[in-house]
């Protein structure tokens, strides 16, 4: 019995691994190269916005950082390498259907959290899949559900407890295995138990099932290589980035790709309130008549005449006098509409 449990504890090990070895999420796949100086300008402001949030949902980051900087040199003096060579020597059709073939395992992650999440039709769709592909496709080495219009979703436990009310409140960095949160953290264990490699430990036996994790762990890193590239090309703190993409991830996952516009719109308002308040309170409104400028009269129109500007000058005392905040309101509207006008 005790070489069955140590086979069992390995495949766990390693499937686990598999699921969640890569340490950049899926949506860097959508980085495309910028030209360097501008990269490094918005990074600069991403950075400065994202340290301010991080407080909020990195309350761990003291530890998360160290955690990231460990498992990054793992990547890069083992897994980077390794993958590299299998992307040079293995060809494109034969690495899509290994990826197909370790995606199908995992599939009844899949099709368990669909059912738990309470989408009966996805969760038909999803169980049809994995029998299409597990008999017509071999094993799932060929994605013969897709070409049935069948697609492939993208399911976990993290994101049944996000659809039930679970919200994300700090983030957290595991070692070897990526980012990860206090809710998304609770579907390690069952996307372990829920995939068909972890059993065939029972069956096979570690001298097959351990090489099979280790192959699932060099297709999962290999398939991530242009991803993880990107980000280092893209990202002054890779930490950061890593975190906030991560974390935008997740959310868009919960909602099937249809997160809500509520916390857009009030950030929004937020802003133009903020502006809004700067351009009113920026200067003191005292009783003092404020000073008017006939520069800005000269930057837009013909010069003024001394005696058309004192005119100007004469309605524009008048006009503090009776209001003075209206005043101040008018001086910094005028400007825009005077932009469109030219």
């Amino acid at each position: 019995m005790k070489p069955s449990f140590l086979t069992a504890i390995l495949s766990l090990f390693f499937a686990a691994l598999a699921a969640g070895c890569a340490t950049t999420p899926k949506e860097n796949q959508d980085v495309t190269a910028l030209n360097k100086d501008t990269t490094l300008s918005q990074n600069d402001r991403e950075v400065t916005l994202q340290g301010e949030a991080g407080s909020q949902i990195d309350p761990y980051e003291d530890f998360n950082r160290p955690l990231y900087e460990f498992t990054d040199t793992v990547d890069r003096n083992v897994l980077e390498p390794v993958a590299d060579s299998y992307i040079e020597h293995i060809p494109g059709p034969v690495r899509n259907s290994v990826g197909n073939f370790y995606d199908n395992l995992a599939y009844p992650n899949v099709i368990l959290n669909v059912i738990l999440q309470g989408k009966v039709l996805q969760g038909t769709e999803d169980g049809l899949r994995f029998v299409l592909n597990s008999t017509i496709g071999l094993a799932g080495l060929f994605d013969v559900a897709t070409h049935m219009g069948l697609p492939k979703h993208n399911e976990d436990f993290g994101q049944t407890l996000g659809v039930w009310g679970v919200d994300n409140t700090s983030y957290m960095y595991l070692p070897i295995l990526g980012p990860s949160s206090n809710r998304d953290v609770l579907s390690v264990p069952v996307t372990v138990a829920s995939n068909i490699l972890f059993y065939a430990g029972f069956v096979l036996g570690a001298p097959i099932t351990i090489p099979l994790g280790i192959l699932a762990i060099v297709d999962k890193r290999a398939r991530h290589a242009e991803d993880i590239r990107l980000r280092d090309q893209a990202a002054l703190d890779p930490y950061l980035f890593t975190r906030e993409a991560y974390w935008q991830h997740r959310e868009n996952l919960v909602f099937d790709g249809k997160p809500p516009i509520e916390s857009y719109d009030d950030l929004f308002k937020h802003d133009l309130s903020n502006t809004h308040e700067t351009s009113l309170y920026a200067e003191p409104c005292s009783e003092a008549l404020l000073q008017y400028s006939p520069s800005t009269q000269q930057v837009w129109h013909p010069p003024l005449t001394q005696k058309e500007n004192d005119n100007k000058q004469e309605e524009f005392d008048s006009s503090s006098k009776k209001d003075c905040s209206l005043s101040v309101h008018k001086t910094h509207s005028t400007q825009p509409s005077t932009l469109e006008e030219n």
